[in-house]
């Protein structure tokens, strides 16, 4: 991923306000992420734990949405992030929805996906981080591949939450 400013990520939001986007916490940290290594940037909002955000490259800009996560409910199995495929126990996946773009959302219409709660998927991907046992299943593909897989299933849901 290329990497992004803080005036990328607010202007790259579709699916709330500008002022929204504006007052929503963006993270500090953005000059030292590993950009070679995402696919997307995600974060949590550290004062509102609830609320979370993404942006991912789109053409030759970005697309940005904000999510809110479900409450868990507490769960001793193991749950599949849809995005990377990585497989989390207890809460490590979370039911996260993003309000629609546009009218839609303006009438109350959202989509949901189960998200690695941390956001993380595409340092899980590439073993930078660790899921614990049996949270990376063995897979024939390439990284490449694994990691071309991760960007489709994300585009396929940012295309559901603008269209």
């Amino acid at each position: 991923m290329r990497p992004v400013t803080e005036r990328d990520i607010r202007a790259s939001f579709v699916n709330c306000t500008k002022g929204e986007a504006k007052r929503l916490t963006v993270p500090r940290d953005l000059a030292e992420q590993p950009w070679g290594d995402l696919d997307f940037l995600g974060w949590r909002d550290p004062a509102a734990p609830q609320r979370a955000y993404l942006i991912a490259e789109s053409g030759d800009g970005f697309v940005a949405v904000a999510l809110r996560t479900a409450t868990p409910h507490g769960t001793a199995r193991r749950t599949m992030c849809a995005i990377c495929l990585t497989t989390h126990p207890g809460d490590g996946v979370s039911l996260m929805t993003a309000r629609k773009a546009g009218k839609e959302g303006q009438q109350g219409n959202s989509v949901g996906l189960y998200l690695c709660a941390d956001l993380a998927c595409s340092l899980y991907l590439r073993g930078k981080k660790d899921a614990g046992p049996g949270g990376r299943i063995h897979e024939s593909l390439t990284l490449e591949e694994k990691a071309r897989r991760t960007t489709a299933h994300l585009t396929a849901f940012l295309e559901r939450v603008m269209h």
